[in-house]
This record gives C-alpha cells, sequence and structure tokens, in this order.
C-alpha cells in the first residue's frame, strides 16, 4: 500500500488551468515525484523566435513569477518593446513583454545550436529555478490547426489571440502523428508514473496533441488516470474550451468531456457548483468525484491537488 507521498505522478496540461493544478501538486507532493507533460501545439513563430506559450505559462507558474491578473506571461512586466513596434507599425497582435522576450531570444539561441526542444525547456527551468521536471509533449514541431467555417485555416494562437476565438471553428486539425516521436524522458515519466493527471486544460486543443504523439496513449492507459474538468456549469474558466464544444455540436458540459475521455480516465474530478449529476456511459466503473475546482489562491490549488491525489492513490492501492 503506498502513501500519497510515495506517489510518483505525472501530469498532463495545457497553459493556465494546466499550470494551475501543476503548482498545486507540486506544492504538496516531495521533491522529483512529479513530472508536467506539457502541450507544444500552440507553439509557433514570431519575429523568428520559438513561441511556447503553455511551456512558458507552467514554467512561470512554477518559478513563481506568472502574471496572475492575465494568466500569461510575467509579473511586473514592461512593454518598451511592443509600444516600438506598434510605433512601427508592426505585427503587435500577440503581446510580448520584455521580460518574456528575453527567455524567446534565449530558447531559440539554444534550439539554433541544434539543442532539442526538451534539453532547451530543462535548462531554462534550471534557470528559472525550478526545480519540477518540466517536458514538453515532443521535440519535433507539432501545430495545432484551427479550420474555421470561413475556409481559413490558422495556428492556434493566431485563432485564439490574433482573432480572439471569435470566428465560428469547423474541425481542429492535428499534426500528422507519424511525423512525431515520443522523447525518452516523457516515455521515462510515464513508465515510472503511478498515477496520470489530466489537468482541467482544453480537451481538445491541450490534452488530444499530447495523447497524439505516438505511445503517449498506449503507455498512459496502463496507468490509474484521474481526468479533472475545465468546465463548470456548461462554461470554461478560461479560454475556449466551452465555445469549441458549442461548435463542433456538442453541448459544453462535464458530462461531455467525461465522455470525450471516455475508456482512458479511472476517475473524474468535477466541480461542486454543477448543477448536474454526471451519467458515465462508459462500461468501465470510472468514479467520480466532486469538489472545489476553481483555483484562485494558493491554498485551493493545494486542495484540489489533494482531492485528485487522495483519489489516485485509493484507485492505485486497489489495482495494485
Amino acid at each position: 500500500m503506498k502513501k500519497i507521498d510515495e506517489l510518483k505522478v505525472a501530469a498532463l496540461a495545457g497553459g493556465v488551468g494546466g499550470a494551475k493544478l501543476i503548482v498545486g501538486l507540486r506544492n504538496v507532493l516531495p521533491e522529483g515525484q512529479l513530472t508536467a507533460i506539457v502541450n507544444t501545439g500552440d507553439d509557433f513563430e514570431h519575429f523568428g523566435l520559438r513561441i511556447c506559450p503553455d511551456l512558458d505559462t507552467v514554467c512561470y507558474s512554477l518559478a513563481g513569477v506568472a502574471d496572475a491578473l492575465h494568466g500569461w506571461g510575467v509579473k511586473d512586466e514592461t512593454w518598451h518593446v511592443l509600444d516600438q513596434l506598434r510605433q512601427l507599425e508592426a505585427p503587435s497582435w500577440f503581446a510580448l513583454g520584455d521580460r518574456d522576450l528575453a527567455l524567446h531570444l534565449e530558447r531559440t539561441r539554444l534550439l539554433a545550436e541544434g539543442n532539442r526542444l526538451t534539453l532547451v525547456t530543462k535548462a531554462i527551468c534550471r534557470k528559472l529555478e525550478v526545480s519540477t521536471a518540466v517536458l514538453p509533449m515532443c521535440d519535433q514541431v507539432a501545430p495545432t490547426l484551427i479550420r474555421l467555417k470561413d475556409g481559413r485555416v490558422l495556428g492556434f494562437q493566431e485563432y485564439f489571440v490574433g482573432e480572439r476565438f471569435e470566428p465560428l471553428i469547423d474541425e481542429i486539425i492535428l499534426p500528422e502523428a507519424s511525423n512525431l516521436s515520443m522523447t525518452t524522458e516523457v516515455a521515462e515519466a510515464l513508465r515510472n508514473a503511478d498515477l496520470i493527471v489530466i489537468c482541467p486544460s482544453n480537451p481538445w486543443v491541450s490534452i488530444a496533441p499530447i495523447l497524439n504523439v505516438p505511445g503517449v496513449r498506449e503507455q498512459v492507459s496502463s496507468k490509474i488516470i484521474i481526468a479533472v474538468s475545465p468546465i463548470i456549469n456548461g462554461a470554461a474558466l478560461k479560454g475556449p474550451a466551452a465555445k469549441m464544444f458549442a461548435e463542433l455540436g456538442i453541448e459544453a458540459s462535464a458530462s461531455n468531456v467525461l465522455a470525450h475521455y471516455g475508456e482512458l480516465v479511472d476517475g473524474f474530478v468535477y466541480d461542486n457548483q454543477e448543477d448536474e449529476n454526471l451519467t458515465i456511459t462508459s462500461s468501465k466503473g470510472i468514479i467520480l468525484f466532486k469538489t472545489n475546482t476553481i483555483m484562485k489562491e494558493t491554498h485551493e490549488k493545494n486542495n484540489l491537488a489533494v482531492d485528485v491525489l487522495c483519489l489516485g492513490l485509493k484507485l492505485f492501492n486497489e489495482n495494485n
């Protein structure tokens, strides 16, 4: 029988919501027990720089320097470069702060030297004094594309930030899986994990890209998996998840998040504000757990992490 502090945990995450739970997991687990595996489908090139929005949000959050007000970028940021870009009438739709820009410059420099994104991320975490292992889902460029009802195909950040996720979407296009490969670091983290946590990130554009990497779904499916719903009473706290559900012809609900993950998960955590009692259409004995999933304060991140770990521990000990 294991105890909570003996669990090795791999957390699959996107940006803001995922980063909050990862911080909570980091706070309650002993050092070395947590690995964050982060979506890079949002990554894109801007002014010749490699931008990794979800990786950066996770790293900044773990470093304690994230801008809590916006949910992205660095707190106490300055905007001299962006102001000058606007004066020059250069593209300014993606707001890069001065300190944030420094990270993108360094990442791009290290990648240009031939380093893998995994090792570059490790170096950045070390310089930010982040001891938690943070891994990109793969080292290849793996863009998630959004096909709009008007026929245009945009990168995710072009849709999310550039278009403010206003256009109607027709399809989410993941990269050809055969062009991607699971890194040895991700494979090791998944192999060693006792518990997989799917953070409250967008199932379509944050979690699906990770599971699309060859070998990842197969590895996690052999583990105890707890998923946390990003949808509360038909709405997403951050981002376009609820809007995407509706435009893809699916009602935005915790039940449909659960249906989306289906047989993959063993436990499902959803918010105690939900009006509905979830129904399980799966033949698998999925355990449901209702609790507070809104993480505005540190204690809320920690409490949700403990709830997730307790549910995961119960299922792990019952099956091992």
